[in-house]
């Protein structure tokens, strides 16, 4: 339970991060940000391993490229569920994934030290 918790509030930085430095995502409230961490980790944690699957012989042919898509998918994906969480185009999201990837794999990095 306290891995979930942190990995929430870890994803939850990575959004609000997100929000700060690229242009075209725009979370409207905390309580939009807060949502949106949430259904981001169910997405990510269901629907994106499926996604990988299906897409394999794809990702595959690009060398592992294509996972950057599906990352922006997903996050496109978990913007579409909130009217207070937009994504202006697929630059945007592909920028917020990320920007919130690249924040979980720093937090993960300094939690596994301890």
């Amino acid at each position: 339970m306290t891995g979930f918790l942190l990995r929430f509030v870890i994803t939850g930085l990575g959004l609000w991060l997100a929000d700060l430095l690229i242009d075209g995502i725009v979370i409207h409230s905390t309580g939009t940000l807060i949502l949106a961490a949430i259904v981001l980790g169910i997405l990510n944690a269901i629907v994106r391993p499926v996604l990988f699957f299906l897409t394999l012989p794809l990702t595959i042919v690009t060398l592992g490229i294509f996972i950057l898509v599906l990352n922006a998918s997903m996050f496109g994906l978990a913007a579409a569920f909130f009217a207070g969480f937009q994504v202006a185009s697929f630059w945007s999201a592909l920028g917020g994934a990320l920007v919130v990837s690249v924040i979980s794999w720093m937090a993960s990095w300094f939690i596994d030290q301890k």
